[in-house]
């Protein structure tokens, strides 16, 4: 009598270009440096990528009207990193969230919101505040590590957003890079 096993998950289909990116990752993760200088290296790799035609399959550019959509590209098999397209359609947005690890975040196609926050003593709790607001456009790239981390992502533009996002972390296993999610402060709106 055999035991049932669980199907393999689906293989990850990568384009060569998504394949070389990831061996770039690879190998700047490797040096095993702080989370801050390994963020800054892997968005060093990611900018030269953005924009390029030949990055992402036509599946891992669709959208879904209910909500941003995350395709993993990349889970490392030692859990080191990962990487993954979100596909933003217009007005679809994050809750305000901070991460498990250092995480990079280049914008490949259309252009997001940012909202940052800072987390502020008040009184025997504390309170957030928001601290900038920024459009990051097609090809720019940010890098960013715990603590100080909060933010809110949108897509205010008219067509779809498309970012590439690398954790250093294991999103396939975990299923998403969020470490809390934060309520809103009083009467902000998106």
């Amino acid at each position: 009598m055999t035991t049932p096993t669980a199907p393999a998950p689906p293989a990850i289909r990568r384009t060569p270009r998504a394949g070389a990116f990831v061996d770039e990752v690879r190998e700047a993760v490797g040096r095993g440096l702080a989370p801050e200088l390994t963020a800054h290296l892997v968005a060093e790799r990611l900018a030269p990528h953005l924009g390029a035609p030949d990055l992402l399959t036509a599946e891992q550019r669709r959208g879904d009207p209910a909500s941003y959509r995350q395709h993993l590209l990349h889970a490392e098999p030692d859990g080191s990193f990962s990487v993954v397209a979100l596909v933003w359609l217009p007005g679809q947005h994050t809750a305000i969230h901070d991460h498990v690890s250092w995480c990079v975040a280049g914008v490949h196609e259309g252009q997001e919101r940012e909202r940052r926050y800072h987390l502020v003593p008040d009184g025997v709790g504390s309170r957030l505040v928001a601290v900038a607001e920024v459009t990051n456009p097609q090809g720019s790239v940010a890098g960013f590590a715990p603590p100080g981390d909060i933010h809110r992502v949108w897509n205010a533009g008219a067509g779809a957003a498309i970012s590439l996002h690398v954790y250093g972390a294991d999103v396939g296993r975990l299923g998403s890079s969020v470490r809390r999610v934060y309520a809103p402060p009083k009467g902000e709106a998106l």
